[in-house]
């Protein structure tokens, strides 16, 4: 917690004519008393400008001797307790400074530094109330301190006061967040904002919060009621939409769903993270509804931007999973159109080529990705291995004796490699070198095993 006032004590405004400090006295006394006061208060000030505090609060103590019931000096007095970090008498002469003068909102400004820097947040929130009737800015403060003090109803209470007179703030945003992730403090919450939509239904931002509440709490039918309200009232909304989308999915209509999902997809207003998970939800959907298998390339376009998130290659690793390596090759290969040099997406289109024997597309492909990465070994295995299928032995040989070369580090592919050389000699009829590079393998193998 920070407070959001801060306070520089600055000396000359409390000063005032020595005459009105004066009480009636003989014209020679008065001015004996007002010329030692004066020396005093003025050292006090000297010495609390180099931190020679014990010495400020000896020229001030002078001061009070001469007059007791002087706001100002307690005032002094208060602020080098507080710079000295003696605390108690800190907060003892601004109490006597706030009971000689109340209406001096700086008095009880130093009260509040002395708790708010003892962390009694409790005595504080008594002060900063006082303080409020001077400033209302105080009531930023008080947010904070009922937070500090788990006063989470009267803090989302003046939270959503604040929101309503002066706007919303981040930092209230937070707070809020915080409280609400507790259950029994959403039912206020949740009459609030039903309370705000009646008062103005065309604030979407309440819409907004409510829908996402009754989701949080796995109310779905009052969210969708609410989103239903929400694009009734405001038709251009997209944020209406989000919820329509799922309510349409699970009523398994996915020709509203789609619609639903592009004006989403399309808004700049709704954060992509929300745009991710209804591509996901989507995704399950088409799985089961291959029919929107178009719809689904559609909405991968619009991701095509994104640097966080490679969506056409999470797909594909998607059905790679499902062991739907059609869909999966299908998906790979659209995200090597925007990003032709991800060598991991390239050794996964090789696997899915490999798990769905496709071996002439597998070898089409390894060939054209070893003249764009010559040194990558994998691309040879999966070239050789390709060859092999097709009995392309002479050529498996070949490539695979030019890759094995860029293997480094990469047991499991040596002992694939060792496999499909001996596959190739075998083709060949060389049976001394199918054996010479099978026992290569075995003995790898073995040395794994250990």
């Amino acid at each position: 917690m920070k407070k959001t006032v801060l306070f520089s004590f600055l000396f000359g405004i409390f000063f005032v004519p020595i005459s009105l400090w004066a009480q009636t006295e003989p014209k020679d006394t008065l001015a004996l008393a007002e010329n030692k006061f004066e020396e005093s208060f003025y050292e006090s000030l000297k010495q609390k400008g180099i931190q020679n505090y014990d010495k400020a609060v000896d020229a001030l103590e002078k001061c009070q001797n001469l007059q007791p019931n002087n706001a100002v000096v307690y005032f002094e007095l208060g602020k080098n307790y507080l710079a000295d970090k003696k605390y108690p008498q800190a907060y003892e002469n601004f109490e006597k400074a706030t009971k000689i003068d109340p209406t001096n909102r700086w008095y009880w400004n130093g009260m509040y530094d002395v708790t708010y820097e003892t962390h009694d947040y409790n005595k504080s929130i008594l002060i900063v109330e006082k303080l409020i009737e001077f400033k209302p800015d105080f009531k930023e403060d008080l947010v904070s301190l009922y937070m500090n003090t788990q006063q989470f109803d009267k803090a989302l209470d003046l939270i959503n006061e604040l929101n309503e007179t002066v706007g919303k703030s981040e930092k209230r945003e937070l707070y809020k967040a915080d409280i609400l992730r507790d259950a029994k403090y959403q039912g206020s919450e949740k009459a609030n904002l039903i309370d705000k939509i009646k008062k103005n239904p065309k604030d979407e931002a309440n819409y907004i919060a409510l829908i996402y509440m009754y989701s949080q709490s796995n109310q779905e039918e009052k969210a969708l009621e609410i989103a239903k309200q929400l694009e009734k009232e405001i038709p251009t909304s997209d944020w209406a939409q989000v919820s329509l989308f799922k309510f349409h999915l699970n009523n398994n209509d996915g020709e509203k769903a789609v619609k639903a999902m592009n004006i989403v997809f399309a808004s700049d207003k709704i954060d992509k993270k929300i745009k991710h998970r209804m591509l996901n939800e989507f995704l399950l959907f088409t799985r089961n509804n291959p029919q929107y298998d178009k719809d689904l390339e559609k909405a991968i376009g619009y991701f095509d931007n994104d640097k966080e998130v490679k969506v056409a290659k999470e797909i594909g690793k998607f059905y790679q999973a499902k062991k739907d390596w059609n869909n999966a090759i299908k998906y790979y290969e659209m995200h090597l159109k925007s990003t032709s040099d991800d060598m991991d997406t390239i050794l996964l289109l090789m696997q899915a080529f490999t798990e769905s024997q496709q071996f002439e597309k597998l070898a089409k492909a390894s060939d054209g990705q070893m003249q764009l990465f010559p040194t990558q070994p994998q691309l040879y295995y999966y070239n050789g291995l390709a060859n092999n299928q097709l009995k392309n032995y002479k050529k498996a040989k070949d490539i695979l004796e030019s890759g094995i070369d860029f293997i480094v580090d990469d047991v499991i592919l040596e002992i694939n490699f060792n496999l499909q050389l001996g596959e190739a000699f075998n083709g060949l009829g060389d049976m001394k070198k199918k054996d010479t590079y099978f026992s290569k393998a075995n003995e790898l193998i073995n040395k794994q095993k250990k």
